[in-house]
């Protein structure tokens, strides 16, 4: 059986998060959506939080790939200790930008090289392009919708978690 573990924060998850889980899906028999706690940051969301806005947001996207992504939080240690810990072999991670690779090159290289772990990239889809985690915290703590940028799960929770305040339509729109 084909396994692979997507590691991220999540938070909050994205559109662009789910795109990649659900591809990953379509190219492994089990992924991992692992929802890394980094004892050392402060979130918006806790771990448990955000696993289950994951699963959440899995089991509501009503596409059958949802039902091979496994969610489950680690905590410190390195990724691929837990990719050990699982037997999984592989990291999939989805690229938004040259920047993003520039950034998890090193990563995967280091990952290869201390636990003989191999990453995949995924290009995400172009629509997600400027959606990040951090933007559509930052869109929500200002009162804009964000639900062309998040599932819906996850809207509700940021707007219980920042208020609800958002308006009905994006900014900027008439």
């Amino acid at each position: 059986m084909s396994a692979c573990v997507c590691p991220g924060s999540f938070d909050p998850l994205t559109l662009g998060h789910l795109d990649v889980l659900l591809r990953a899906a379509g190219m492994f028999d089990v992924v991992h959506a692992g929802v890394a706690v980094n004892p050392g940051k402060q979130g918006l969301f806790t771990g448990a939080e955000r696993a289950d806005l994951v699963r959440r947001a899995l089991a509501d996207c009503g596409d059958p790939r949802a039902g091979r992504v496994v969610v489950e939080e680690f905590t410190g240690g390195l990724l691929v200790d837990h990719c050990r810990r699982l037997g999984v072999r592989v990291v999939l991670k989805g690229l938004r930008s040259g920047t993003d690779y520039a950034y998890e090159l090193p990563m995967a290289l280091m990952n290869r090289d201390l636990g003989d772990v191999e990453t995949v990239f995924v290009v995400g889809d172009p629509r997600y392009g400027h959606v990040s985690s951090s933007l559509v915290k930052e869109v929500a703590r200002h009162g804009a919708d964000v639900s062309g940028l998040v599932p819906p799960a996850v809207r509700a929770a940021l707007a219980a978690r920042l208020g609800e305040n958002a308006p009905a339509r994006p900014t900027g729109q008439g």
